[in-house]
């Protein structure tokens, strides 16, 4: 099978098309012939050598797949052979076959296409994982999400308002990606470029933000913490600024104030499996009904996912990237025709 192997760290210069064998299932695994492949910061960082695979997982990037189940282990219920599925997975979306945990695997959503349901997996398991249960977003709260048109930012977004009612506010930089924020159900977006953005915010919501989703760590934590309302939550999913930073302890047990943070890729397929299970229940249906929408700023072969990651390099985009890995990925699958079994 083709894949894309990272050659060193560096630039996406590293990453290069190769031919390895394809893999065959263990227990509890399905074999996915891959038709479109989701391109994740974290594949950059992995290429960068700042995020390494976890042990025993293979050294291919990407985060999350869609195709068609090829193969599946013999104590496998579903998802069965000829199975339409998107995925998450700790690594091995870059190639033609990826194994696949069954407990990580769902539907795809009626009427999308391969390459839609490619942008899902990684950016909605990790909004579900840090906005609904890290961060506890009750009905009608305030959400700030850092970085709005990021894929994680516009499925946190979207899940904030029409899963949450929450008021969203989101921080962004140019003109078209504030715009995209407020189509996306955002009230108020402030660019995190200018010096007093938390003030900024503070203006939008005087009462204090009940939940922040923050990427970039470092000096942005003690402003999103003096902007938490009493009982407010962060919630940090990276370190982009810097991994340190300086807090006033006294604040948060004053305020009762919740400093948390999650990765996702070393958890074990039971506890994304449950994410997966309340996704394809509650946010599935949403996008069926075109009520969440995904949004894909660019597509490439799969031998050109150097130049997908450069975009993420540049910080040029807005929503998510997707490899077509074969024919199939522009396609429409029929809906399985025997739904997920309850688990």
């Amino acid at each position: 099978m083709r894949v894309i192997e990272i050659r060193g760290q560096g630039g996406p210069e590293v990453l290069a098309l190769a031919d390895r064998p394809v893999p065959a299932c263990g227990p509890g695994e399905v074999l996915v012939r891959v038709a479109a492949a989701g391109v994740n910061r974290p594949d950059v960082q992995q290429r960068k050598g700042l995020y390494p695979p976890p042990p025993g997982v293979t050294d291919i990037p990407g985060l999350d797949v869609a195709g068609v189940v090829e193969a599946v282990a013999p104590d496998v219920i579903w998802p069965r052979v000829g199975d339409a599925v998107c995925a998450l997975v700790s690594g091995g979306g870059y190639s033609e076959f990826c194994l696949v945990p069954a407990p990580q695997c769902m539907p795809v959503p009626r009427g999308f296409s391969f390459a839609q349901a490619a942008t899902l997996p990684e950016v909605f398991f990790t909004a579900w994982n840090n906005v609904i249960w890290l961060g506890r977003l009750a009905e009608g709260e305030t959400l700030l999400v850092q970085g709005g048109t990021s894929g994680v930012g516009l499925a946190a977004m979207q899940i904030g308002v029409q899963l949450r009612g929450a008021t969203v506010l989101a921080t962004s930089s140019s003109a078209d990606k504030q715009a995209l924020c407020r189509e996306m159900g955002a009230s108020g977006v402030v660019d995190y470029r200018a010096a007093d953005w938390a003030e900024q915010l503070r203006a939008l919501a005087p009462a204090g933000i009940d939940v922040i989703l923050d990427s970039q760590g470092g000096d942005y934590t003690a402003p999103e913490m003096s902007l938490l309302a009493p009982d407010g939550r962060l919630v940090l999913i990276a370190s982009h600024r810097a991994p340190k930073a300086e807090i006033s302890t006294r604040d948060i047990y004053i305020r009762r104030l919740t400093l948390t943070g999650s990765t996702l890729r070393s958890r074990p397929p039971a506890y994304k499996g449950r994410i997966a299970r309340e996704l394809v229940d509650q946010v599935w249906p949403l996008l069926e009904a075109g009520r969440i929408r995904t949004h894909i700023c660019g597509i490439h072969p799969l031998e050109e996912a150097g130049q997908a990651q450069s975009v993420l390099d540049a910080n040029a985009q807005i929503g998510k990237l997707v490899l077509t890995v074969s024919d199939l990925a522009e396609t429409v699958p029929e809906p399985n025709l025997q739904a997920e079994p309850s688990r």
